[in-house]
């Protein structure tokens, strides 16, 4: 095994860069670490005392508004008991969960296809669609890094930060033809639907598309930079069947946030619960055209005061610099 791929690298490196300036700097660890990104990203310096543009203010978000709710949501295992006020036919069927990595085994796993993920963090999953094929100690090493890890230290998204960590498993969504089906993200801005995110051939070329809320098409992108020189613009689709079911319910988690995402999935008609999601691609994601990160971003109204009491200056008129 090459020395990168240890754990014990693993572990040294996420220490050296990530918790031991957290532990040292505290929450001004953070914002330097959300600066220095977003300068890199983006070209230009961060503007937290009169934000503008959606991403500006995401970070905004990220630093100074943190509920324990907020942890709930994110956590993908207790956000099911959140979920459940909605309806529970619409959870994803659980199949297995764990504190322990070393629970992930062959007997413990289920006959049926199947989906490995952490609890936390982002893009932490393996797809099982027959357990004869799994190399499991890849997987038990995977599992471990996920336990082991803490996506806030990384992010510098406070929800994240103390979610105590589990394996879990659940059935595999698929349509009639073996695939996973489309992911569909609601984007709700002060409680308002502004638009629809979706993930298409997500085990493909995972190709994006943006509605409107009428479900027109947008011509509009919204990813992050490794991403633009692809073609990300996939074929025309249908709106899904519970579109206005799923509208219904992303308003009334929209009630809580300022800005958040509420994603779904529809298999053969029947509608799923997804991820709620507070701080879309950590707010580093690029808009294409630019102009939809400063119209969005005049649309969100973020809080007079964070969650430490401060009145921020974003309430002050700020001169808005054109795109």
């Amino acid at each position: 095994m090459k020395i990168k791929d240890s754990i014990i690298y693993y572990k040294t490196s996420k220490l050296i860069r990530f918790i031991i300036p957290y532990k040292i700097l505290g929450e001004k660890y953070s914002e330097f670490e959300i600066k220095r990104k977003f300068k890199k990203v983006f070209g230009r310096k961060l503007n937290l005392n009169c934000p503008e543009t959606l991403n500006e203010k995401i970070q905004w978000l990220k630093l100074y508004v943190h509920e324990d709710f907020h942890t709930i949501v994110a956590d993908k295992y207790a956000v099911r008991e959140y979920w459940k006020q909605f309806g529970e036919n619409g959870l994803i069927p659980l199949l297995y969960v764990s504190d322990r990595w070393q629970d992930i085994t062959y007997k413990n796993l289920p006959d049926e296809p199947c989906i490995v993920k952490s609890n936390t963090g982002c893009g932490n999953y393996m797809i099982i669609r027959n357990k004869e094929n799994v190399d499991f100690h890849l997987l038990q090493e995977k599992c471990r890094r996920w336990m082991f890890g803490n996506y806030y230290y990384q992010s510098q998204e406070w929800q994240y930060k103390n979610i105590k960590p589990k394996i879990i498993v659940e059935k595999l969504l698929m349509d009639s033809d073996g695939r996973i089906p489309n992911d569909y993200k609601f984007h709700f801005i002060n409680g308002k639907l502004e638009f629809i995110y979706c993930s298409i051939d997500r085990e493909g070329r995972n190709y994006r598309n943006i509605y409107d809320p009428n479900w027109i098409r947008m011509d509009l992108e919204w990813v992050a930079r490794k991403n633009i020189c692809g073609k990300i613009i996939g074929k025309e689709i249908e709106r899904p069947v519970n579109f206005e079911r799923m509208k219904q319910v992303g308003e009334k988690i929209a009630k809580n946030f300022a800005y958040v995402r509420v994603d779904y999935y529809e298999v053969e008609g029947k509608m799923y619960y997804g991820e709620i999601t507070l701080h879309h691609g950590s707010g580093f994601d690029v808009f294409e055209p630019q102009k939809y990160d400063l119209e969005f971003g005049k649309k969100l109204k973020l809080p007079r005061t964070d969650n430490y009491g401060n009145r921020r200056k974003i309430n002050r008129k700020c001169k808005i610099k054109k795109q």
